[in-house]
């Protein structure tokens, strides 16, 4: 038959010839290949679909939501399931927690026999309680809580006199003082009776430097009104004298004996003692503060002391420029508030043994020496001696 003859063309009724001969092999391989391509193919083409279908539904997606579109936030747990959860530590417990823990570390050094440490301890104690007790700001405590706490201060005071005093007869006991650690851990919420027959210290507020240089006219006022008499009151509570240090090869220590004071209205002050204390030249503390007892003895202008004073330091230990500052602080009854009425500092290069007289400045006490005025013009001064102590 001639090919115009033919019913169907050749070329649709037989597959087409694989390249390179007729092999089953090779027609195997290439029809695999033709498949392979036909579904790269459809793969890309779907893929062009879908990333087209995701390009227009872009803009839609990229459109932030005003925050009045903002659904709420969903809680993970009701409002009564987070009030239970345990809330941060309050001021007042920081407070009480960081009270207890000087607590015990003054009754540790007192218990290890290192007495200078637990009196400095003991004393910086009574003096952060009197402050809270002092504090009419505050309402952190109540008034109940605030006499438990004045009496916890006395105690530490007594504790304190004790150490320093050991042969008074009126001795405090450290197994008596440790009866008070459960106090004062748990102050926010004791209501039993205090163990111990004590009285608060008398509420006295003691003014910075500062806030007295507006009260010399309400001074003045006081002494022509004679103020009182100081049996009228209560009396102060023992000062914070500190022991001698133990003594080292080759260095030295100092003991300074407050003989007396003169001020022309000596006898009109109530209830007066000395603050001693080691200043370096920006007016930083260097030893401990410490507090005389309260004179008891007054004649013509002056106020009689006799008290030995123990510095904290040994005398070549003590940097240049450094001063020994002694305060003269009186009570005040009509303000209800302790004052100090003048001041007076020796320099390093005064340390000499012997006699020593120096001179009396108008407060503030002026911690740098910078601006000093003179107290008066009489001759009345404050009358030390001075002991050096030196182990060979």
């Amino acid at each position: 038959l001639s090919p115009s003859t033919r019913a169907t063309p050749r070329s649709e009724t037989r597959a087409p010839r694989a390249p390179g001969g007729t092999s089953s092999v090779l027609r195997m391989r290439y029809e695999a290949e033709q498949a392979e391509r036909a579904w790269s193919g459809r793969l890309c083409s779907l893929s062009v679909r879908l990333w087209t279908a995701d390009h227009r539904a872009e803009p839609h997606r990229r459109r932030r939501r005003s925050p009045v579109d903002e659904p709420p936030p969903r809680l993970c747990c009701s409002e009564s399931a987070a009030s239970i959860r345990p809330a941060k530590m309050s001021d007042v417990n920081k407070t009480v927690q960081k009270w207890h823990a000087s607590f015990r570390k003054g009754t540790d050094f007192d218990s290890w026999g290192q007495l200078v440490e637990a009196i400095d301890e003991y004393q910086i104690l009574a003096r952060q309680l009197q402050k809270e007790v002092q504090s009419t700001n505050s309402s952190d405590f109540t008034e109940e809580q605030k006499k438990t706490l004045g009496k916890i201060a006395t105690c530490l005071e007594m504790r304190s006199a004790s150490l320093q005093c050991t042969q008074s007869k009126e001795e405090f006991k450290l197994e008596e003082l440790k009866k008070l650690e459960t106090i004062i851990q748990n102050v926010l919420t004791y209501n039993k009776e205090f163990p111990f027959d004590v009285q608060p210290v008398p509420l006295r507020k003691i003014l910075a430097p500062g806030e007295e240089e507006n009260l010399e006219l309400e001074e003045e006022e006081d002494a022509a009104a004679g103020a009182g008499s100081a049996e009228a009151f209560p009396p102060r509570a023992p000062g914070t004298l500190l022991p001698r240090l133990p003594s080292e090869p080759g260095m030295s220590l100092l003991t300074i004996k407050i003989e007396k004071i003169g001020l022309k209205d000596a006898g009109q002050c109530i209830d007066p003692y000395m603050t001693i204390s080691v200043k370096d030249l920006n007016g930083v503390d260097l030893n401990p503060v410490q507090d005389t007892p309260v004179a008891t003895r007054k004649e013509d202008t002056y106020i009689h002391f006799s008290v030995d004073v123990e510095i904290q330091r040994h005398v070549e230990k003590l940097p240049k420029g450094a001063a020994i500052f002694f305060e003269f602080k009186h009570y005040k009854p009509k303000k209800r508030f302790t004052s100090t009425k003048c001041f007076a500092f020796m320099e390093m290069d005064e340390i000499k043994p012997g006699p020593i007289v120096i001179e009396l400045y108008k407060k503030p006490t002026d911690f740098k020496r910078k601006k000093l005025q003179l107290l008066t013009k009489k001759q009345l001064y404050l009358h030390l001696h001075q002991t050096l102590h030196k182990d060979s």
